[in-house]
């Protein structure tokens, strides 16, 4: 494979940026990721888990256990002491589970300031509450929306890993800091654009992992590229459904965190969401495909907040139901996609 940039090495930036303190909350793949990139940018970097025998491994290692390009340099600080990683960050970076986000928050209330941008790497709608994960932070961590910037979009941490070209969306309710995420992050290999639409942009990065499960059944069963492109296709019609009668901006939805984080999330051998559909779609319960897997699919919690979304907003949202009724009510998938196939015949519309 022929990299654009060799993963180690130093990456030219866009603009001259100041280098800041930037700490980085989990170091799954994304996160080890972004946490390499950041500090291959000039920023000085400090990554945080939970978990210290995993701190303990990338410290000593210095390698990534699920990417193995990833070789972290001494300048990166791993710590389990969540109280000592925030003292002098500038910006907090989210890349934990989005089923963590809201205990995270309470761990760390009251040690985040006013001064202290948090960037939200975290996909997913929080089940019962139904807020998406800018919500739950500020929710939890009392931090003002004027804080909290959204970075989504179609970027599989293992191609991010090698410095192949990304793109993505920074979205916040202040422009201002949506731009200070754009002028921090982007390089000569990740691209950030700018939108106000946090909302939208949550809602179709975090929906169309609902949506990967799909693609993944398809995939197992065995059907073909003209049921990948119609899933794909109506897919994204729910999606943008479900965010105009939330209040999102239709446009979003052909955006990078829209059809371009669907593209590549139903498409490519990285998804995990994809994965857990394909396995039940070769006739795999959820259970044993959830046990055997060491990273965490967002989809499968994300099904069950969309199936109480669409009952909430009165909505017709047919394949995000037939997962859930995979997922969460035993129904056979193939039973589910005739059932799809059969409904009553309508006219095309754009959502």
């Amino acid at each position: 494979m022929i990299n654009y940039i060799q993963p180690n090495q130093p990456i030219n930036l866009r603009r001259q940026m100041t280098s800041l303190s930037v700490t980085i909350m989990g170091c799954g793949a994304w996160g080890g990721t972004i946490a390499h990139y950041l500090d291959q940018l000039g920023h000085s970097v400090t990554a945080w888990s939970k978990f210290p025998e995993e701190i303990d491994q990338l410290h000593s290692s210095r390698k990534h256990p699920f990417i193995s390009d990833l070789v972290f340099p001494d300048s990166i600080r791993f710590t389990s002491d969540i109280h000592k990683s925030l003292t002098k960050a500038r910006i907090i970076v989210i890349a934990i589970p989005s089923h963590s986000v809201r205990d995270l928050l309470k761990e760390v209330n009251g040690l985040i300031s006013d001064a202290v941008m948090v960037v939200n790497l975290s996909k997913g709608i929080e089940n019962n509450t139904l807020m998406t994960m800018s919500q739950v932070i500020a929710d939890e961590g009392k931090i003002e929306p004027k804080n909290i910037v959204t970075l989504y979009g179609p970027s599989h941490a293992e191609e991010v890993a090698l410095r192949m070209p990304t793109t993505l969306v920074a979205a916040g309710s202040s422009e201002d800091s949506a731009v200070f995420v754009q002028d921090n992050f982007s390089s000569e290999t990740l691209r950030v654009y700018t939108t106000s639409d946090i909302l939208g942009v949550e809602l179709g990065g975090s929906v169309k992992n609902v949506i990967a499960i799909a693609a993944g059944i398809i995939d197992g069963i065995g059907f073909g590229d003209n049921t990948k492109a119609a899933l794909i296709t109506r897919g994204i019609s729910e999606i943008t459904r479900l965010g105009e009668k939330m209040g999102a901006n239709p446009d979003t939805f052909s955006g990078l965190s829209g059809v371009g984080d669907l593209i590549v999330t139903c498409l490519s051998k990285h998804s995990r969401n994809r994965y857990v559909g394909e396995e039940i779609g070769k006739g795999r319960t959820l259970e044993k495909i959830l046990d055997g897997m060491k990273m965490v699919a967002e989809g499968v919690k994300t099904t069950e907040s969309v199936y109480q979304l669409q009952k909430k907003h009165t909505i017709s949202m047919p394949i995000s139901t037939a997962v859930y009724n995979v997922l969460y009510r035993g129904k056979n998938a193939q039973q589910e996609v005739k059932e799809l196939m059969t409904r009553d015949l309508t006219i095309e519309k754009r959502y």
